[in-house]
């Protein structure tokens, strides 16, 4: 089963390429990040950045809770298990969240 939900998570990742022009300039201008919640965060404060989040993060929320209904778990260990393949797959130079907190480039 776990891996089922892997197959799942990688395949609602690779679905963000249909998005990822905007998403990918955005990383790359340092304006958003991957957080460990498996939501994708605004590193500076602009208008740019609240939108991709906004926009992103309703679409991974969604795809989410459908690949958790699917197989009978949680929302939050889908997330968590989608926030471990993005950061894997975040690029150097791009940021991520640390545990403590802190943004800081890959």
């Amino acid at each position: 089963m776990k891996s089922k939900i892997l197959i799942l998570v990688a395949s609602l990742i690779l679905s963000f390429n249909a998005f990822a022009i905007s998403l990918q300039d955005a990383k790359a201008q340092g304006l958003v990040g991957e957080q460990a919640n498996g939501y994708l965060g605004a590193v500076k404060s602009s208008a740019d950045a609240k939108a991709v989040v906004s926009s992103v993060n309703s679409k991974r929320k969604a795809h989410y809770e459908k690949i958790a209904k699917q197989n009978r778990i949680s929302v939050n260990d889908v997330a968590k298990l989608a926030a471990e393949k993005a950061i894997k797959a975040t690029n150097k130079g791009h940021y991520i969240k640390s545990q403590s907190g802190k943004w800081v480039k890959k």
